[in-house]
């Protein structure tokens, strides 16, 4: 087949500056072989199980989250199917009870499930290999301060002897609160003063075990000042710094320059200090940290390694140890891998269990140790699962929207711009790439044009409608081959709708933008659907970098995140999972945007979903006193400001009363958009 020119325009290489790049030959797509037309076919029916599969459901989802049969995403809180919610359904009912999307949904059986996981590895492991002592987890409040969200893991926790690890005096204080009574837990971690010393001390007499970690050599002193003063004799542990290099994004945590700790020598310089002043029977804890969401095995294996001469170092001082505390660090699989990612981790809860216990049952049977209670303070990998953010697209920009019909124009057209409308027809496997340098060819031509003035806005409109739909065209070809050129690599993201979603990246997934951390996102609903789409997520802020560009894919991560289309006057919610550690704690007022809408859901004995506790989010009136912004002061001023508009008469006395209800309601409502 010859290719032949649209009528009525010049030849492409007859276009002044611009390269001739056609083949003089065009050749029809070859027939797809029949081993292809199955693969068709499956695309065509599409159902939840391939949603579920694109969006790695099973992987992420931890036996807590599952696409459903009618195309919803399913919340199993207790891990078993016969509890499940159906997750759109939920924020319908919510929504229908007056709390609007963006709106953070806990669920507190999954917190409970997650510290029955916790200590069902550990007990396990200590079956396995005969050790005698107990496991203890403990909570560090500092992943999730919401107090329903401590109270609902010491609820299920207490059970299991759970205990609560605090770095800071507001810490402390709540942490004391929370686990007054008789025999339980209170790690102290964090720089410590005179102050934050005597009040863990004075804990104990209300029932409450609080062990003063050591974390600089200046606070043993503190702590002996203390217990001078006090009468009471405190029970301290010691932070040993590790010298080995750690896996993830945290692997600064631990070696010689990490911020927390004692070196070998400050800790037999504390242990001599302590016996000194008759104090050695109060250092009863060894402790050390790795650092946070710890991607590789190797990491938990070699810190065990290491610790556990410490801790045959300390005995040998005739320290007796009985609380040996293996920190935090435990990862989650956000993206569903099982490989050594920063988002990942390549090893399984009871891998990880094994691990500690068989290190140091080896350690104590080869030195004749006590064994010491195993205590873990694992919080990401306890309350990450048990939050999922629900925000509602309100909005959708394409590059792709259209042929251009809409942007007719009365003009007679440009050379370059009838080229890019008529000629870059018929793209096919053959010639999708020489059309791609052609398309961009054109463009640059044509904005030249538009530059120095010989070429309209309604023409340039034109041809930028014409260049994206040829762009797409290329895309759809592109993506069917086994290889995509290196320079068409970037088309799929910059090609991709962008779907903007009612909330703020800042205040709910500060992870995401500021260390690039992969949370699971897709859909609650339509999976029985093939989407159709692709798109990048923005958020409502007037910020360039409140936007998701990073999603899960089975190599790792990919630029864009398939959607459905949305559909006028329904809406399409979006699902942020696996964010209940650090986000809201870390989150900012980035436009003063604040907190979100907190729903807590539970299982009723009938196995339907109940609301526990519903809390309002932040209103507008509350996030500007934050900065200075009074409630008083702004209506005084604008009641003088009406004033005088009603004396200028540039507002009736009706304008005045609808402005000043319309101010006073928006002062006191959500700082999101809300549905009319």
């Amino acid at each position: 087949m010859i290719y032949s020119k649209p009528a009525g325009i010049k030849r492409f290489r007859d276009l002044p500056g611009v390269k001739t790049t056609l083949a003089p030959c065009y050749t029809p797509a070859p027939t797809l072989p029949e081993s292809i037309e199955p693969c068709l076919l499956s695309m065509t029916s599409w159902n939840p199980t391939d949603s579920a599969r694109l969006f790695h459901v099973v992987e992420w989802g931890d036996g807590y989250f599952r696409v459903g049969e009618n195309g919803n995403v399913f919340v199993t809180p207790g891990g078993n199917p016969p509890g499940s919610i159906d997750l759109f359904e939920l924020v319908g009912q919510i929504q229908a009870r007056g709390v609007q999307a963006p709106m953070l949904i806990r669920f507190d059986g999954i917190l409970r499930n997650q510290v029955c996981r916790m200590h069902g590895v550990f007990d396990h492991a200590r079956k396995e290999f005969g050790y005698g002592g107990i496991y203890r987890s403990i909570f560090p409040i500092k992943v999730n301060q919401d107090r329903h969200v401590v109270e609902a893991l010491l609820g299920e926790g207490r059970k299991h002897g759970m205990g609560l690890e605090v770095g800071s005096k507001p810490e402390l204080i709540a942490g004391i609160a929370l686990q007054a009574g008789e025999g339980s837990l209170l790690i102290c971690n964090g720089y410590k003063d005179r102050e934050y010393v005597e009040m863990a001390i004075l804990s104990s007499q209300i029932g409450i075990t609080a062990i003063i970690v050591v974390e600089k050599l200046t606070e043993v002193q503190t702590i002996i000042d203390a217990h001078k003063a006090l009468g009471i004799r405190p029970v301290i542990g010691v932070r040993c710094k590790l010298s080995f290099r750690s896996s993830g994004r945290w692997q600064d945590s631990v070696g010689d320059r990490s911020k927390f700790g004692l070196t070998s020598e400050e800790i037999v310089h504390t242990v001599n200090l302590l016996r000194k002043n008759d104090m050695l029977d109060c250092l009863q804890l060894l402790h050390f940290h790795i650092g946070s969401q710890i991607s590789h095995i190797r990491s938990i294996k070699q810190a065990m390694n290491e610790s556990t001469q410490v801790l045959v170092g300390l005995q040998g001082m005739g320290v007796n140890i009985q609380f040996f505390d293996v920190g935090g660090g435990l990862g989650v699989d956000y993206d569903g891998s099982k490989t050594d990612a920063d988002s990942s981790r390549n090893y399984s809860l009871q891998e990880y269990a094994d691990d500690v216990v068989w290190a140091l049952k080896d350690c104590c049977d080869k030195n004749d140790i006590a064994e010491p209670t195993i205590l873990s303070e694992s919080g990401r990998a306890v309350v990450a699962q048990h939050a999922v953010l629900i925000g509602e697209v309100v909005g959708v920009t394409s590059l792709s929207n259209g042929d251009g019909a809409d942007l007719a124009c009365d003009e007679d057209l440009d050379d370059t711009v009838l080229f890019m409308q008529e000629g870059m027809a018929d793209i096919n496997a053959n010639n999708y790439q020489s059309r791609y340098h052609d398309a961009n060819q054109l463009r640059e031509k044509a904005l030249t044009l538009f530059r120095t003035g010989h070429l309209s806005l309604a023409q340039r409109a034109l041809m930028e409608r014409c260049y994206w739909k040829t762009l797409e065209d290329v895309l759809t070809v592109g993506l069917t081959q086994d290889f995509m050129p290196e320079e068409m690599e970037h088309l799929e993201e910059a090609m991709a709708d962008m779907y903007f979603v009612n909330f703020s990246i800042f205040q709910s997934l500060p992870d995401a933008w500021a260390i690039e951390q992969l949370f699971p996102i897709m859909p609650v609903h339509r999976l029985d659907e093939k989407p159709e789409r692709k798109a990048v997520l923005a958020d409502l802020t007037c910020d360039s970098d409140g936007k998701l560009a990073r999603f899960i894919d089975k190599r790792g991560q990919k630029s864009i995140l398939e959607v459905h289309p949305v559909r006028k006057g329904q809406p399409y919610l979006m699902g942020f999972f696996l964010v209940g550690a650090y986000q809201e704690i870390l989150g900012d007022m980035h436009n003063l945007f604040g907190d979100t809408n907190v729903v807590h859901v539970d299982l009723d004995a009938k196995g339907k979903p109940k609301l526990t506790q519903v809390v309002g989010g932040e209103k507008v009136g509350e996030l500007l006193s934050y900065v200075e912004y009074f409630e008083d002061d702004l209506l005084r001023s604008l009641r003088h400001h009406v004033e005088r508009a009603l004396e200028k008469e540039r507002m009736s006395y009706e304008d005045s009363a609808r402005f000043w209800a319309r101010y006073e309601s928006a002062l006191r409502g959500y700082t999101y958009l809300t549905r009319s």
